[in-house]
């Protein structure tokens, strides 16, 4: 049974695809099996990693009914990808119908077996795709930036995963909140660290203590179509993405190897 493990936050710009594909990259050159799901209409993932995500089948297909899921999965040098794009966006207007928050559950139920980790990146929203993200999920990572607004946007996820625990997934679990673009010199940095153990504590987790620095590696990598880890293997970045990698894969493995 693989490890499905949502990537969330409602605010934007907090390194939510950075965080997903180097996750995928670094599970996959350590020998697991990995899936990333691009749910964000903005298809960053898929792009960021080198796909044609505008004349290609999509996770919107799969979600519809018109595509079955192998069908539309592709490969890339960081794992397998159900890529997405800005036909996604129909999706709040479209998915009416009941049961709309176990499409995409239902849907990876057909290839959970062939991966060992399934990494699911979301849009910056609390929408139904967010939530079809935590439905299908046993285990939610929250990038922030160590800003004000990203604060608060951790903050206001606490209802939808209280609602989704209670009606759809009681399994569900915060593994953590991973700190992007982190500078322990910096007083405000230092300050929303603070708040965000104190939010932590709410949601039954912890902070990461893997921090990740900023670097130019995080922006030049898409322009590449590699994640951070392939792209600056030897960067401060990539070193703070493999620490990072270690504690969620321990979570699953305790035996799991240092790198």
């Amino acid at each position: 049974m693989s490890a499905i493990i949502t990537i969330t936050n409602q605010k934007g710009g907090v390194g939510k695809t950075t965080t997903s594909s180097a996750l995928m990259d670094g599970l996959q050159s350590r020998g697991a099996r990995v899936l990333g799901v691009d749910l964000d209409p903005q298809g960053s993932l898929g792009f960021c990693l080198g796909l044609d995500i505008e004349n290609c089948a999509t996770v919107y297909d799969v979600l519809k009914g018109t595509a079955g899921i192998h069908d539309v999965i592709m490969k890339s040098d960081c794992g397998d990808i159900l890529p997405s794009n800005i036909l996604l966006s129909a999706a709040e207007l479209e998915f009416n119908r009941p049961g709309r928050e176990f499409l995409l559950k239902n849907a990876l139920a057909e290839v959970e077996e062939e991966y060992d980790y399934i990494i699911i990146d979301t849009p910056p929203a609390l929408n139904v795709l967010t939530v079809n993200a935590y439905v299908a999920a046993d285990g939610l990572v929250i990038p922030m930036a160590p800003e004000i607004l990203s604060l608060l946007g951790v903050s206001q996820i606490r209802e939808t995963i209280d609602t989704v625990r209670r009606c759809y997934n009681s399994r569900l679990r915060v593994l953590g909140i991973v700190l992007n673009k982190f500078n322990q010199r910096f007083t405000l940095n230092r300050e929303v660290l603070d708040m965000a153990e104190q939010i932590a504590k709410q949601l039954d987790t912890s902070v990461f203590q893997s921090r990740i620095r900023s670097g130019v590696a995080v922006a030049e990598a898409p322009a590449h179509g590699e994640s951070v880890l392939s792209y600056a293997p030897d960067s401060k970045v990539a070193r703070d993405f493999r620490l990072l990698i270690n504690e969620i894969a321990r979570m699953y493995d305790p035996t799991y190897p240092n790198s």
